[in-house]
């Protein structure tokens, strides 16, 4: 060894980088999933308060009614208006046509060969029962409530 050389010595490794606080960079990331997140659920919260909206209309509109045939025509009057969302011409069907149309993308015939014959000539009739009213409800709804709601 010549005594005017430098001794050699390993190799220090640095010490890894801390995992906090995080770079800029995941800063940034996060707070893009935040916003991210932020409008997707504003968005679900329009659409769950639109819903609830078209809900109560539809309820409302039937507690007006005060009797079982004026229910059937209140249920009538916001199907075909739903409908015209979906075809333009649909508020003009008339007999099986429009409870054809009622069933159309249904996986049974309700309307056509259900309940919802009552919707043709109910709202005309005076004796309508409770019991019939009650039975086509729950159909009238879920056809108004899936055409209100979808996208168009």
């Amino acid at each position: 060894m010549q005594p005017d050389s430098l001794p050699l010595r390993d190799i220090h490794q640095t010490l890894p980088p801390p995992w906090w606080p995080p770079a800029p960079g995941w800063w940034l990331l996060a707070a893009i999933l935040l916003m991210l997140i932020a409008v997707a659920w504003w968005f679900s919260e329009r659409r769950r308060r639109r819903e609830q909206a078209i809900a109560a209309l539809f309820d409302a509109a039937l507690q007006r009614a005060d009797s079982p045939a004026g229910q059937v025509a209140a249920m009538s009057d916001l199907l075909r208006r739903a409908a015209r969302r979906h075809d333009a011409g649909a508020d003009r069907y008339t007999g099986d046509v429009w409870l054809q149309f009622l069933d159309a993308g249904l996986k049974q015939p309700v309307f056509a060969q259900g309940a919802g014959r009552l919707l043709l000539e109910g709202a005309f009739r005076s004796d309508v029962g409770a019991k019939d009213v009650a039975a086509l409800r729950p159909l009238a709804r879920m056809r108004y409530l899936s055409w209100m709601t979808a996208k168009r």
